[in-house]
């Protein structure tokens, strides 16, 4: 599919790269901030996946909903959330989308309609599936899209979630982000059944696997699983096979694959092989790319100084919007 020409119009073409470098300097400006102890807590990243969000979101309306793990600042930046106001949850400050009470793992901003950030393995699939059934109970014909890794697959909540999806026809898009390690165990050690979409239509729901590396490939597949769930109302599943480049999370030694793998997986990357395609093609040149690079870099450091002139909420109120239950005589 890589090789496949790119039939899009050149604007739009471009924008793909440009949402995928936006996503890879983001993440890496991130990356250095948590080493210099500006950004705390847990921080994982989303290198080498790029292709997936900016596939799927492209392929969805501004008013469709979205939920997604704790891997989640593209998502979130796709949705329409502005990147000062990622940064500045990362830095925990109050400007930032969750008033700093989130940090990495909780973006939310329900005017993009972007619901989380799950910190819970497979804790956002029954929440997408809730939104969906709202969405049915009010006539509406929004999309709800789940984001979730391979390893969800293995919790009863995802089993539960399919299952209603489907006994319902409810209009949920679900998005595996299959890049085989999980948290750090290899899909084949953890799961008995590893072809992903043989498990997911057990449960009557149309399921495919697609190229996560290849961008074009994912907006294809995904725009034909939209049109299938808004045209019938009943789910859909995608597996995108694809690979992140960074361990689970900064705390992680990765010490569970072979570092040979990893960078045959960096060929494949889906920033430099689909900005080759571009060029070859005539869409792109490299005063063209380091102009869409550069114009990702001003952002992301804009960003951080949004982020660095924000302010931390005052002791005083730490404890608002915290339920305290009534003690019980």
């Amino acid at each position: 599919m890589t090789n496949t020409p790119v039939s899009y119009p050149p604007e739009f073409a471009r924008q793909l790269l440009r949402d995928m470098l936006r996503i890879r300097r983001l993440e890496e400006r991130a990356a250095e901030l948590y080493g210099e102890a500006k950004i705390r807590g847990f921080l994982h990243l989303y290198i080498g996946e790029e292709a997936v969000a900016v596939g799927v979101l492209h392929a969805l309306e501004a008013d469709d909903a979205v939920v997604a793990t704790y891997r989640e600042h593209g998502h979130a930046l796709l949705c329409g959330v502005p990147m000062g106001a990622i940064m500045a949850e990362m830095y925990g400050k109050q400007e930032g989308c969750s008033r700093g009470r989130g940090g990495s793992m909780h973006l939310f901003d329900a005017g993009t309609r972007f619901f989380g950030g799950n910190a819970i393995v497979a804790g956002g699939i029954p929440l997408a599936v809730g939104l969906a059934l709202a969405e049915r109970m009010q006539g509406g014909r929004r999309v709800t899209a789940c984001f979730f890794g391979e390893g969800a697959l293995a919790e009863g909540a995802a089993a539960e979630a399919l299952n209603l999806a489907a006994l319902w026809q409810l209009p949920v898009l679900f998005c595996c982000e299959n890049n085989y390690y999980a948290m750090g165990t290899a899909l084949a050690r953890s799961q008995a059944q590893t072809d992903l979409c043989a498990k997911v239509q057990a449960f009557k729901v149309p399921a495919r696997s697609v190229d996560g590396m290849d961008v074009v490939a994912v907006h294809e597949a995904t725009r034909a699983a939209v049109e299938a769930v808004r045209a019938s109302g009943g789910p859909q599943f995608l597996e995108f096979r694809t690979y992140r480049f960074r361990a689970h999370s900064m705390f992680d030694p990765e010490l569970y694959r072979d570092k040979a793998e990893v960078e045959a997986w960096k060929t494949r990357g889906p920033i430099h092989t689909y900005s080759a395609r571009l060029k070859a093609q005539e869409l792109l040149d490299e005063a063209g790319f380091l102009a869409l690079e550069a114009e990702a870099v001003a952002e992301v450091e804009a960003a951080v100084a949004f982020a660095e002139a924000g302010t931390l909420e005052p002791v005083e109120t730490l404890m608002n919007d915290v339920y305290t239950p009534e003690p019980q005589p």
